[in-house]
């Protein structure tokens, strides 16, 4: 993966924006390929694009097994999100006894749960150290606003499912909209998950498989930059339009930041801001696919 320099705003818009969910659907890899292949990415062109490795607590094991002799080989300490299951005390403690063993070569600093309302928020916050950044992946229903509101009181972050192997596994632009805005409203930082391996909003196959179902995928920039305009006030109706968006050519990627359509614009030092506390990453089981997909499209 040859890189040729990059302009700011694209770096302040992309820097560690893909989590490599390499071991989950539609990839699935084995552990050994999906670790393999992080630490190769670690040595490319594009490590500035790369964040964390998402890996499943029951699963956190049989990482460490492959993964410990790259830790010997490279400068970077790895970095990991690590997904909960129901028994919330044994993935704290799963997490505190790697980070004390690999204490400089890899820490899990993150870790994503599921919980369905404020009563579930509560009750796993009772068991969650300090200082982890937890990631609540909350069903888009009527009770978002109330969830988002207890994540905010208690400084944890949000969840988005973004996509997955069927078409309806895809929200409508409406339900991200109303995510972002309540996200962004409370100061509640927040990642995505699944469904945007492209840029753009484009019709693909779902996944790799002969005969795939096809569908109408979200795009991670019309999801980041929507967050941006958001952020900046403007109305859902606009938002929507951004995040249906497929026309490459109405971007425009300048030093001093992201022009669409020639008149919205959103400033370099904006984007890094939203980065930092908005909207943080999103989980793709490919590193590869946006890489080569913003080549393609003379960004990168």
């Amino acid at each position: 993966m040859d890189e040729v320099e990059t302009i700011e705003s694209i770096r302040a818009l992309l820097a560690e924006i893909v989590d490599y969910a390499g071991l989950f659907p539609p990839s699935k890899l084995p552990m050994t390929e999906a670790v393999t292949n992080y630490a190769a990415y670690l040595e490319s062109n594009y490590k500035w694009m790369l964040g964390r490795f998402v890996v499943p607590v029951a699963r956190l094991d049989e990482f460490a097994e492959n993964a410990e002799k790259f830790f010997e080989k490279g400068e970077d300490v790895w970095k990991l999100s690590v997904l909960g299951n129901d028994e919330i005390d044994e993935t704290v403690e799963k997490i505190a006894s790697f980070n004390e063993k690999f204490a400089g070569k890899a820490i899990a600093d993150a870790l994503e749960v599921k919980a369905a309302d404020t009563l579930e928020i509560e009750n796993i916050t009772a068991h969650l150290p300090e200082k982890l950044p937890v990631y609540f992946e909350l069903p888009l229903d009527e009770k978002l606003a109330d969830s988002i509101i207890a994540l905010a009181i208690h400084k944890h972050r949000a969840k988005i499912r973004t996509g997955g192997v069927t078409p309806d596994a895809f929200p409508p632009v409406d339900k991200i909209t109303r995510f972002m805005r309540l996200c962004l409203a409370a100061n509640v930082p927040f990642k995505c998950t699944a469904g945007l391996h492209h840029p753009l909003r484009c019709q693909k196959t779902l996944t790799y498989e002969a005969n795939a179902p096809t569908g109408r995928m979200n795009g991670f920039l019309n999801v980041f930059l929507a967050a941006a305009f958001l952020q900046q006030g403007y109305e859902p109706r606009l938002i929507h339009e951004l995040l249906r968006e497929e026309r490459a050519d109405n971007f425009q990627f300048r030093a001093d930041g992201v022009l669409w359509r020639q008149e919205y614009f959103a400033h370099t030092t904006q984007l890094r801001f939203l980065r930092e506390h908005g909207i943080i990453s999103f989980g793709s089981c490919s590193f590869i696919e946006p890489i080569e997909d913003l080549q393609e499209m003379g960004i990168l």
